[in-house]
């Protein structure tokens, strides 16, 4: 499936705003990520296995809560990242 990446994470998919990535669910889909594009999972998840919260995942334009979130191989994947700064 189509997943969007932020542009913060972007240096980890070699500059690339669309990936393609597969899973049943946001868990699998992210560690399918992790496998092609080391070290980016752990920018998205904490140690807690939970979204971090400047991280927001949204799954055909519904928010993502938790990593169970079902997937289908159609689906869209928009990850966004909050900005921070003064």
């Amino acid at each position: 499936m189509k997943v969007s990446i932020p542009s913060q994470l972007r240096d980890y998919t070699g500059g690339s705003a669309q990936v393609e990535a597969r899973g049943a669910t946001l868990a699998e889909l992210l560690a399918d990520l992790e496998q092609r594009y080391p070290g980016i999972r752990f920018r998205m998840i904490d140690e807690q296995d939970a979204i971090r919260r400047h991280i927001k995942i949204f799954v055909n334009q519904h928010l993502a809560h938790n990593l169970n979130a079902a997937l289908a191989a159609n689906d869209e994947v928009v990850i966004v990242g909050a900005l921070s700064g003064g």
